[in-house]
């Protein structure tokens, strides 16, 4: 009887229950360097950590160019070559204003980047490093954003 109600509960009422993902959407910036790659990293304003530059739709803008925003926000890419179709998912749990912690789906666009500003919006609040991409698998948190790093 408790097996059977287990199942009912993970099989149908549980999904039920849940709240969708919500979306962002990322620019995973990059460089190459003769034979080498690297890819752009900047810290999270709330905790430090490392992270890709990403925030949520901008009305008015796709999510490709919402992405290049974010990249000029928060890394100070003002030029580059964006690509229309995402590279590549991942998840995560953010923790709202509220302290509400949300799922959120992001969805990842490479730019080649091709001029970086040293003075952008998030200048004071934020640093930045180029990396390769193994390099950068090992200083993000998220597992499937270091599989799309380990894939360039």
């Amino acid at each position: 009887m408790v097996r059977h109600l287990r199942e009912v509960w993970d099989s149908y009422l549980s999904p039920m229950l849940q709240r969708p993902k919500r979306l962002q959407v990322a620019a995973l910036c990059y460089r190459d360097r003769g034979d080498d790659r690297e890819v752009l990293l900047v810290t999270s304003r709330d905790t430090g950590r490392w992270i890709i530059p990403k925030g949520w739709p901008i009305r008015g803008l796709s999510s490709p160019e919402a992405a290049m925003q974010e990249a000029w926000e928060e890394a100070g890419v003002s030029d580059g070559h964006m690509e229309t179709e995402s590279i590549g998912t991942y998840t995560y749990d953010k923790t709202l204003r509220s302290g509400l912690p949300v799922a959120v789906e992001t969805l990842v666009y490479s730019v080649e980047v091709e001029n970086l500003e040293e003075d952008f919006p998030e200048t004071q609040e934020r640093r930045r490093k180029w990396v390769s991409p193994s390099d950068a698998a090992g200083l993000v948190h998220e597992s499937e954003l270091k599989s799309i790093f380990r894939a360039l």
